[in-house]
């Protein structure tokens, strides 16, 4: 049985980075708007949300990119009729922000709410209702285990508690990494300014010298999208991501 409570968190996906890694087809088509089964990236992590109840949904994009996410919410959630489509609200960096510094621009609308975080390029299938239930902190952390964790960065986690971040060490101590989603007490705003901040490195580092940061370790989907050896491999993989 999922969380009611859910209902009264608010979720972000950012969606502004240039996708670099998958030029040149993401010159043309933003990295979360790339299909995978026919259907955009985004959507599974938009449902993935909604199937928990969350009916807010804000999503960083670039400016370049504006025209592009008008059309893809005009045609996927185009209103919230009868409660049943969540109620997304597009957000334009007019400048890179990274992945933290653009939630200066949703204080507002974050208000007093927790909320989930996620990067737009990974498909991931992860119980909300749990890592709901282990948030005792400013910010968790899931964290997912790999085969090859010397590619990613690997977190070090004990007893729930984040003490380190390691990027793509050689002999990895764990073969847990950072997933892409967290989920963020509405404090964390107080360290947000209208600058370029990636949450990895500029704050996650500062809450775990604090005792401040999470880790919910979990067993469920994941893949990053990323490179084009990763979309390959989302494109072929037979699990069911919806």
């Amino acid at each position: 049985m999922k969380n009611t409570n859910l209902k009264n968190y608010k979720a972000v996906i950012l969606a502004g980075g240039k996708g670099t890694r998958l030029y040149p087809i993401t010159r043309e088509i933003p990295k979360p708007l790339l299909p995978i089964n026919k259907k955009p990236i985004i959507n599974y992590l938009v449902d993935l949300f909604k199937s928990y109840g969350i009916k807010e949904i804000a999503v960083l994009v670039g400016g370049k990119d504006r025209q592009d996410f008008e059309w893809w919410k005009k045609r996927y959630y185009p209103s919230a009729k009868s409660g049943q489509a969540p109620i997304i609200r597009l957000v334009l960096e007019d400048k890179p922000l990274g992945t933290f510094g653009g939630l200066y621009l949703l204080k507002e609308w974050i208000g007093k709410s927790k909320f989930f975080l996620t990067n737009g390029d990974e498909l991931k299938m992860i119980d909300l209702d749990k890592m709901a239930d282990s948030h005792n902190n400013l910010a968790t952390i899931a964290l997912v285990e790999v085969e090859n964790p010397q590619d990613y960065g690997v977190v070090v986690c004990d007893d729930g508690k984040v003490s380190e971040f390691l990027e793509k060490p050689e002999n990895p101590v764990s073969n847990y990494i950072n997933s892409g989603l967290y989920l963020l007490s509405p404090e964390i705003l107080e360290y947000c300014r209208p600058e370029f901040l990636m949450i990895e490195k500029d704050i996650f580092p500062k809450l775990a010298e604090r005792g401040d940061l999470s880790g919910f370790k979990f067993n469920g989907y994941w893949t990053d999208c990323g490179t084009w050896e990763r979309y390959e491999r989302a494109l072929n993989d037979p699990i069911d991501t919806c």
